[in-house]
């Protein structure tokens, strides 16, 4: 039985004349599966077999008396055969409108042509739209609408369809990886006391019960790194973070982390781990280690090349710099290669200003960039070899950074010192400064072992293995500027194109 379709307009409410619509459908069937099931009948087959299937209806042409339609659902598309002596209700169902959800049942076929149909034997009106929906043939051409509209641009953008199902399984696996490995999944606080973890600025809140005021979390390591101390030697989470910046084709304000710690390891064990990861998704969601990115191929495949932060600049510029050189110097080349500075920059900080600018972007092929400056790593361990230096890697590339990791800070008395120093910053004006930690600090007094940190940003990672641009194609609902009509929509430009922190949660935002 068959309901009238209720096609009012957006403005208008339905007709109080309008048939109820049903309150479930059965549904047995998908077009992918059915498209699987029946690949390979002869042309003009009637396969005896009767299928339900439920979707939207996309596309549909009236021959005289032969309808035919294309149904969509999660999984593909499938054409639907309808002639006029046995279809219920034709007129009606030859008025649907593009876009209307739509369920059939009826015997598995194939057109004379040889198109898998499955024949319209019985249909049902599930819900009309009353909007007008796009052809599917054409799209979305209004990027804004696109990704304010997601709700539509999934049905008639078939590439943002892939994108979205291939980051669902991209997250599945590297659970599945991460637990193969021994490491415990855990959640830890989204409200956060103290904004901690990272560099960067948070978004506050305030909890009336308790009269005090929240952070959303920047980054989940100090959790993390608590549960370590607790026990837990191999623990990772895969989460929302927040950070109150700005806007850009690779920046949302809230993004998806992966987080994971791993005692009695150092960075090496966790340049490993990311090797090892990306190669095997690359392989299960493109098919090879080798990849295209953009108009250029990119060879995932272990090992990377390791190098320290250093020896890369030196390499770029022609001069041979690292964190001892002259202050002065550092300044000169600088302001040669047109990098801005402030006075309060160490040795440390103006080279890791001189390498985002000169070099990072210059990073094709995947490379571990080593053994940054301590000045601009509170969270990391000294360098075993150097104390001006820290044990802290990350993961360039196609010229982005992808993930940040270390040898974790263990020493409370070193901790807390450079905690003091964030906090003279965040005095000093910089909003994105750390502050004291006294509930981390005293959790690392009941001793941290040797242990290693890594964050990896999940849509920049996407982004890589999707071939996509734009972290707004790969992230469901991004955050856009509120609609008006008298305000244009455009992107607002990162508060830093460079990495924004030093916590194991660096890449992404």
């Amino acid at each position: 039985m068959t309901t009238e379709p209720n096609h009012t307009t957006a403005d208008s409410p339905p007709s109080a004349e309008t048939p109820a619509l049903p309150h479930r459908a059965e549904v047995t069937d998908t077009a992918a599966a059915l498209a699987d099931r029946f690949a390979g009948l002869e042309p003009g087959t009637e396969t005896g077999v009767r299928a339900a299937i439920a979707g939207r209806l996309m596309l549909r042409r009236v021959q005289g008396k032969l309808a035919f339609g294309t149904l969509a659902d999660q999984t593909g598309r499938i054409q639907l055969f309808a002639p006029s002596q046995t279809t219920p209700d034709f007129e009606r169902f030859t008025a649907l409108s593009l876009g209307d959800w739509i369920s059939v049942t009826g015997e598995v076929m194939t057109t004379k042509r040889g198109e898998l149909s499955v024949r319209v034997d019985d249909w049902t009106l599930l819900a009309p739209t009353r909007r007008s929906f796009p052809d599917k043939w054409h799209g979305i051409t209004d990027t804004d609408m696109r990704y304010r509209q997601r709700y539509v641009d999934l049905w008639v953008t078939d590439e943002a369809r892939a994108a979205f199902t291939n980051r669902s399984r991209i997250l599945s696996l590297t659970r599945r990886f991460m637990e193969d490995r021994g490491y415990l999944e855990v959640e830890t606080p989204i409200l956060h006391p103290l904004a901690g973890g990272a560099l960067a600025r948070p978004f506050a809140t305030h909890h009336n019960a308790l009269d005090s005021e929240l952070f959303l979390r920047i980054a989940p390591e100090l959790y993390l790194k608590r549960l370590v101390v607790g026990g837990f030697t191999k623990v990772f989470e895969i989460g929302r973070v927040f950070r109150n910046e700005g806007m850009s084709t690779r920046h949302n304000p809230e993004f998806t982390m992966l987080e994971c710690y791993e005692a009695y390891g150092d960075y090496h064990v966790h340049m490993d781990l990311t090797e090892q990861l990306i190669a095997h998704l690359a392989t299960q969601i493109c098919g090879s280690t080798v990849v295209t990115y953009g108009d250029r191929e990119l060879d995932l495949s272990a090992p990377w090349r390791r190098a320290p932060l250093a020896t890369l600049l030196s390499e770029q510029i022609g001069v041979e710099v690292d964190v001892h050189t002259p202050v002065g110097e550092l300044r000169r080349l600088c302001d040669e290669h047109e990098t801005p500075w402030k006075e309060s920059y160490g040795a440390g900080k103006l080279l890791l200003e001189l390498y985002e600018k000169t070099v990072e972007h210059t990073l094709w092929e995947p490379t571990f960039v080593i053994d940054y400056p301590k000045e601009v790593s509170p969270l990391s361990r000294v360098h075993r070899d150097d104390e001006l230096l820290t044990e802290r890697f990350e993961g360039i590339v196609a010229g982005r950074e992808l993930c940040n990791g270390f040898s974790e800070l263990c020493d409370p008395d070193d901790q807390r010192e450079r905690f003091e120093e964030q906090a003279a910053q965040k005095a000093d004006g910089d909003d994105e400064a750390m502050v004291v930690d006294e509930d981390y600090l005293r959790a690392l007094d009941y001793g941290l072992p040797p242990t290693v940190g890594l964050g990896i940003g999940m849509d920049r990672l996407v982004m890589l293995l999707t071939n996509t641009t734009t972290i707004r194609d790969v992230v469901l609902f991004p955050t856009l500027r509120p609609e008006s009509p008298d305000v244009p929509v455009a992107d607002v430009g990162p508060s830093s194109d460079g990495p924004s922190n030093d916590g194991a949660a660096d890449a992404g935002s």
